[in-house]
């Protein structure tokens, strides 16, 4: 049986990459843009890449030039040395998903996004997923799992049916996405929702009139999206979306 996304989720807001703000030395998937989101009482969004170690750690960017300066993919250094690195406009490192768990404690939601590892949303998965379920063991708090690449979420399906897992979702323009057009064309559609165990979907707030989207909706699927910046935009996704993934303002809570 496909375990149900946590009504939790659909109550407050989500905060996009959690609750970050340069101005303030919060940049995203940081300890103090976790913080900050704890503290406003809102769910957290993260994202995970992977070391040379295999260690999940929050962070978004394949690539580390653009949040730390330091260039080259995450993917080639160890965990030991991620954590050392600092991210831009903050005072301490990038931070393994052990450490936002011990942050969080069960306090808010936690959505968690495993990047594609694959390079093409192919099957070449399975160590980010692996130590994403050994970090969560014994976490005790409401937590959602989800991926681009449907694979990984069969991979989690398989190694931790007992967790609630999604598929993110989007447009899947070539040209955005920097995937081949047959690839495109087979994710846009989301194929992989019933194969995958799938129970709710995180769609591009830009594309929520895609009829696929409303084919699940009507299905009962909970449907949350990416990524609203004001709350004009927010008022427009609600009209389909039952959350939604926030940065650049403060979202309003339910109630």
């Amino acid at each position: 049986m496909t375990p149900a996304l946590p009504d939790v989720f659909l109550q407050s807001p989500i905060a996009h990459r959690a609750l970050h703000d340069l101005s303030d030395n919060r940049p995203e998937n940081s300890r103090a843009a976790i913080r900050a989101a704890v503290e406003a009482g809102y769910g957290i969004e993260i994202d995970l890449q992977r070391t040379s170690d295999n260690r999940a750690m929050v962070f978004h960017d394949y690539d580390m030039t653009r949040l730390t300066g330091r260039s080259g993919p995450i993917q080639q250094i160890s965990a030991a040395e991620a954590q050392t690195t600092q991210l831009l406009h903050a005072a301490d490192g990038i931070p393994t998903l052990d450490e936002v768990l011990e942050i969080v404690a069960g306090q808010v939601p936690l959505l968690i996004e495993l990047k594609d590892q694959d390079g093409a949303m192919g099957t070449d998965v399975g160590p980010l997923e692996q130590d994403t379920v050994r970090a969560l063991q014994g976490y005790d708090g409401a937590l959602a799992l989800m991926s681009f690449n449907p694979n990984s979420v069969a991979e989690l399906a398989r190694i931790a049916p007992h967790l609630p897992r999604g598929i993110t979702t989007c447009s899947y323009q070539p040209k955005v996405e920097h995937l081949p057009q047959a690839v495109c064309d087979h994710l846009r559609g989301i194929p992989d929702f019933e194969r995958v165990s799938a129970s709710f979907i995180s769609h591009e707030a830009a594309d929520l009139a895609r009829p696929r989207v409303a084919e699940l909706k009507l299905q009962g699927v909970p449907i949350l999206c990416w990524t609203i910046r004001s709350p004009e935009q927010e008022a427009e996704a609600r009209k389909v979306a039952d959350n939604v993934t926030f940065e650049g303002y403060l979202a309003a809570h339910s109630g």
